[in-house]
């Protein structure tokens, strides 16, 4: 698709659905595209895909990002980031760290980022096993939706105010 004509928006699950709560972004989409609530919005459950997403990724001005991280802030903190280059990105991304910079700075090197809005959700660790949340990442499910949802709301009314640059984490 040509990238000048488009101005749909992505949301775009990450991480592994087979690790627990690393797989937050996964569930997160699933749940969403379950919904099918925004027309204009596609969801996409991009799981571990890395490079393998980066022609898609190309076809979007606008994609909001739902990934875990492992950061010092408690479990299920939820934080909306702006990132603008690969460095941007948490520095304590979950097992996909590589992957997702350095997707987010080969699209960088085209000339080809889109306007990202990445919600990270704080997790504990990784579990080895298990396509179940914890209780703790369970229970802001229903947040993280609303807020991701009021997002790509905003983004596609022109009329609704922009939401601010950073969240109060839950």
């Amino acid at each position: 698709m040509n990238r000048t004509s488009s101005n749909r928006i992505l949301i775009l699950g990450i991480g592994n659905y087979l690790m627990g709560d690393e797989g937050v972004g996964v569930h997160a989409a699933r749940r969403l595209e379950a919904q099918n609530r925004f027309p204009g919005v596609e969801v996409l459950d991009g799981g571990t895909g890395g490079f393998h997403l980066l022609g898609c990724l190309e076809e979007y001005e606008t994609i909001i990002l739902v990934d875990a991280t492992l950061d010092r802030h408690p479990p299920g903190t939820i934080r909306l980031i702006r990132p603008r280059f690969a460095q941007d990105f948490p520095k304590a991304m979950s097992t996909h760290d590589i992957g997702l910079k350095d997707m987010m700075g080969a699209l960088q090197l085209l000339g080809k980022m889109p306007d990202i809005h990445l919600f990270v959700v704080s997790i504990e660790n990784i579990q080895l096993q298990g396509v179940s949340l914890s209780p703790e990442i369970e229970r802001v499910m229903p947040q993280l939706l609303e807020k991701i949802e009021h997002l790509a709301s905003s983004l596609t009314s022109p009329a609704a105010q922009r939401m601010p640059q950073d969240l109060n984490p839950v």
